[in-house]
């Protein structure tokens, strides 16, 4: 045997231990014939069934969570798919055999992708005329005004339905603003009530945009625009401002703004006072549009179903989003549209 073999601190396990006994028999020290640590009252064993119970014990914490997580998942499925097939637009429950006034809401900018897209609110005053039990209609109206053409539409839908059902009336009440686009929808009532504070009128067109050629020349920018049509580049915002555009621009607006009134004074005939401001743009309260022409009377939608339908009884015939369609507004889904829009110059509006 050599002198590493002779002088080995390594144990042999098979060999007796001073003070024990041998394989025959009884005690061999602390080991008994076993590796140190083997004996399940010793310290490793006992560190071992820890780490197991430990371990045995995150597995089933996971398996908890794994079937938590799955569940949300599932339940947030069927939840998104509730609102996809919740009906995207919707009235209030109308009263099967009760005689009542209709209410269509006109509320914030009117503009295709709005509540008070000419679609939803020409949906709606469809649903209002067509009820047996509805005796009239009353356009209530909280809106700034927005585009001509949707304005447009819905103007010309309303005096449709008036000629096809003769004997329901429409009124326009302005709540606290009635202006541009609005005014044009609220044009094509029978009569028109405000409040002696509402803000009524704004009969005029604006368009605009923004220019960056001093900013871009401050920046060392150079545009490049290439363009198979000599006004194809028409109004860009990052080149000089042409006198020949402006000047087609501002013809453009004026005839619209041409439309606007002629529909106004075909809606509302000789009751327009004969004032030049009239159709400047200007906004007037309820009780000096009232002098103007502009509305019939001061009075809220209660008093106008009140006292001149007779039918105090008021249901909502109004548009109404969907769940899904609330919650993607939220995200904030037309945020970039939005942004691009603002960028760029706009199209004309009612104002």
């Amino acid at each position: 045997m050599s002198d590493w073999d002779s002088k080995s601190d390594t144990p042999d396990w098979g060999a007796p231990v001073p003070g024990g006994k041998d394989s025959s028999g009884g005690n061999s020290g602390s080991g008994g014939g076993q590796p140190p640590g083997s004996h399940p009252d010793s310290k490793e064993w006992r560190l071992i069934e820890k780490t197991m119970l430990s371990m045995q014990t995150e597995a089933k914490r996971g398996r908890r969570w794994g079937i938590f997580f799955k569940s949300l998942t599932f339940l947030y499925l069927f939840a998104l798919l509730f609102l996809i097939r919740s009906p995207f637009d919707s009235g209030t429950d109308r009263p099967a055999g009760k005689d009542h006034t209709a209410v269509i809401d006109v509320r914030g900018v009117i503009a295709e992708d709005q509540d008070a897209s000419a679609d939803n609110l020409a949906t709606a005053l469809r649903r209002a005329f067509e009820a047996e039990r509805s005796k009239a209609i009353i356009l209530r109206i909280n809106s700034p005004g927005g585009s001509p053409v949707q304005s447009g539409y819905v103007y010309d839908e309303i005096k449709r339905l008036r000629d096809k059902h003769p004997e329901k009336k429409v009124y326009a009440v302005i709540s606290d603003l009635g202006a541009s686009g609005a005014y044009y929808i609220a044009a094509a009532a029978d009569e028109i009530y405000a409040n002696k504070s509402s803000l009524v009128g704004s009969i005029g067109v604006i368009g605009g945009g923004f220019g960056f050629t001093g900013t871009m020349e401050k920046l060392g920018i150079e545009r490049r625009i290439y363009t198979s049509g000599d006004n194809k580049a028409f109004l860009d915002p990052f080149s000089p401002e042409r006198e020949e555009e402006v000047v087609f621009w501002e013809s453009v607006l004026d005839q619209t703004h041409q439309q606007f009134i002629a529909d106004v004074q075909a809606g509302r005939g000789d009751r327009l006072a004969d004032d030049e401001d009239l159709f400047s743009g200007l906004i007037w309260n309820g009780e000096k549009a009232l002098g103007l022409g502009l509305v019939d009377g001061l009075g809220s939608a209660g008093y106008v179903a009140r006292e001149v339908v007779g039918y105090e009884e008021m249901v909502d015939y109004s548009f109404e989003a969907s769940p899904f369609q609330r919650l993607m507004r939220q995200l904030g889904t037309s945020v970039g549209r939005g942004l691009s829009q603002a960028l760029r110059n706009e199209g004309p509006r009612l104002q």
